[in-house]
Parts: C-alpha cells; structure tokens; sequence
C-alpha cells in the first residue's frame, strides 16, 4: 500500500556482507532508532529487517550537495556465510529473498580484517603502534561466497568500508585498490557508524542512483517489524550478552503473552515469552544457579523493552528444550515473525467464530 503521494524518490538498498561487519550497527546510526539488536556476537541477525529513513530534500551553493526528498527503505540482512543447519539455510534464504526485491545492494566489509579473494589476500598492510587495523583469520571461501552474490546482481553496488575509526586512512587505499579489482562498484564509501563519519554522504549518493516512486511508508514508521518481534528480539539479545559458547546460537525466543501497550495508562504490561534451546546443559546454563542467569536475562529485557515500549513491563521468562530445533525446518520457519503474525490473524479469526456462533 501507497501513502500520500507527492514527489519523491524511494526504493529499497538491501545491506549485505559477512556476519559481524556492522550491518546492524549501520541499520541503527542510519535510521536513529533501535531496530536491529547489536552483540559483539557473530550472526546476531537472523531475519531480515526494514529500517525506513526520511531524506529531507536539500538545496545547496552546490550542485552536488543538493537532492530532493527521498524514503530509503534499508533491509538488513543475516550475514552471509556457507549454511551448516536448517536456521543457517534459513537465514541464507532471508539475503535471497531482500536481494529480489532491491533497487541498489550495499556490500559491507570490515576495513580492520582480512579479505580472501580466489586465493589472493587483500588486506590492509600491518603496522604497528596505534590506529594499526585488527586483523582475524577469515575462511577464503566466506568472502568469495559473498563476493558470488554480488557477481549476480544486475542493480548499482556500493562498497561500504566500516569502523574506519580503528584504522589509518593511508591504510585503507590498499583494500580498496584490491577489493576494486574483484568487482567494479559504482561507489566506494569508508564509514563509520559510530562516529557517524561518512553517513551524510552515502545517504546523498544513494538518494543520487534511487528512482522517483511512492513512500512505502508514513513518515513517523521507522520500521516493518511488529513489537511483538522487536520485543523478542531484544529478549534475545540478552540472552547474547549474558550467555556465551554454543548457547547463544541454540537459543530461540517465542512470545506467547503480549498485552499491548497502551501510553495513557501506567498499569504495568505483562510479556510472556518462552526461550527455546536445545539440551538440558543449556538449559542449566540460561537458568543458572538458583535462576540467576534467567533473572540477569530478564532484567537486562525488561529495562530494554519497557525504553522501546515507554510504558512499565511486568516480563515472564521460561525455559523449554526442543532438541535439535535448528534442523527442524518446521520451527525454524515457525520462527518468523511474518509467519507468526498469520498464525496469530488466523487465531483471532477462529475465535472471533466460535464467540459469534455461541452468540
């Protein structure tokens, strides 16, 4: 559905690159609001997430400094890497599916690793003493499976280098010279999320290549996800915080209560939500001794929640194990929200006809 309709450009930029790049640290700096949750964790993104930004036209001395208004839909990404279980396949199948629909692809890489190209390492050149760029070793065969996604778009790609903050800007010609030769992007952007170095002008050059076309969204929507979702989302960043090993990554977070909020009442609301792992020994460990590890859970939540929310949060956390979840195509889907939120609209349609023919 189309809103109002005026001049404009808009379209959708999918944000791809390997896991722990700072997709969702971008996503987040770009749009101004929580929408994707952030660890220091790899492959913390699981589903794909639209964060809308609004572009003030802006008029300026300078040709190249002015542009008309423009909606970006952004849509971040799982990061790519080769599937090894049904939830990997699964978040595989979430990049495909935001690289179908895209009018430009923004390839993120981590200017402070290593980049492994058909056996041809570019990388920026060590060096010592401070601003030196961190290096870990990478699988050759990650990036070029990346490198593969891209090779097969038919739409503009811009490189996006990120955390420039933590190295030299003489150390980053390198990367880009070698990262150039592999692909032939129609811009190269260094940024820093954080620093919020940089921002300004990728969201100019991505106005420059977007088409003229509708708002996809009101202006005051930030994002497609329903609270339900950001809501365990952020259950599920706790559980990333707090727990580490293999825990984090065989955890699952469901809502099964959600009183919707309501800003003109203080009364607290009460979230139910169950985590799913898949042994008993995680369990153990998400419950922790006399429930502590589950109470540091849920109090980091809460206070997380009841920000997003704006209004006081009374959360009940359990914990089930459903062996092997993460083979299991069946939950692994039942884990989308997109797919929750039909399950819930057939709920409530149900409901509604059984209480009409009681009446």
């Amino acid at each position: 559905m189309f809103w109002e309709r005026e001049t404009l450009k808009s379209g959708f930029v999918a944000i791809l690159g390997r896991p722990n790049v700072g997709k969702s640290t971008l996503l987040n700096a770009l749009t101004g609001e929580k929408v994707a949750i952030v660890t220091a964790k790899p492959q913390t993104t699981r589903n794909r997430i639209a964060g809308v930004v609004e572009v003030p036209a802006a008029r300026s001395g300078k040709r190249r400094d002015s542009h008309g208004a423009a909606q970006i839909v952004f849509v971040d990404t799982p990061g790519v890497h080769e599937p090894a279980s049904q939830l990997d396949r699964r978040m595989l199948q979430e990049v495909h599916e935001a690289l179908e629909s895209r009018d430009l692809v923004l390839v993120l890489v981590d200017a402070t690793r290593k980049i492994r190209l058909n056996d041809d390492l570019s990388r920026v050149p060590k060096s010592e003493g401070p601003g030196a760029p961190i290096h870990s070793p990478v699988q050759a065969s990650e990036d070029e499976f990346l490198f593969s996604l891209v090779r097969k778009l038919d739409c503009p790609v811009f490189l996006v280098l990120t955390k420039i903050d933590l190295v030299r800007k003489d150390q980053l010609l390198p990367l880009i010279d070698s990262l150039t030769r592999h692909y032939r992007f129609a811009e190269v952007i260094p940024v820093s999320a954080l620093k919020r170095d940089g921002l300004d002008l990728l969201l100019r050059k991505i106005v420059e290549v977007l088409p003229t076309g509708e708002r996809y969204y009101p202006k005051d929507q930030y994002t497609d996800q329903p609270l339900r979702f950001m809501v365990a989302e952020l259950i599920r960043e706790s559980i990333l915080i707090e727990t580490g090993e293999e825990v984090p990554y065989a955890s699952a977070v469901v809502i099964e209560h959600f009183d919707e909020p309501d800003l003109s009442s203080k009364t607290k609301k009460r979230i139910a939500a169950a985590i799913y792992c898949e042994r008993e020994g995680q369990k153990a460990i998400l419950i922790g001794k006399g429930g502590s590890k589950l109470k540091a859970i849920g109090t980091g939540a809460r206070r997380k929640i009841e920000s997003l929310l704006g209004v006081p949060v009374f959360l009940e956390l359990h914990v089930i194990v459903e062996p092997g979840w993460r083979e299991s195509r069946a939950f692994v889907e039942s884990l989308d929200w997109r797919n929750q939120l039909d399950r819930l609209a057939a709920s409530q349609s149900s409901e509604q006809s059984s209480l009409k023919k009681k009446l």
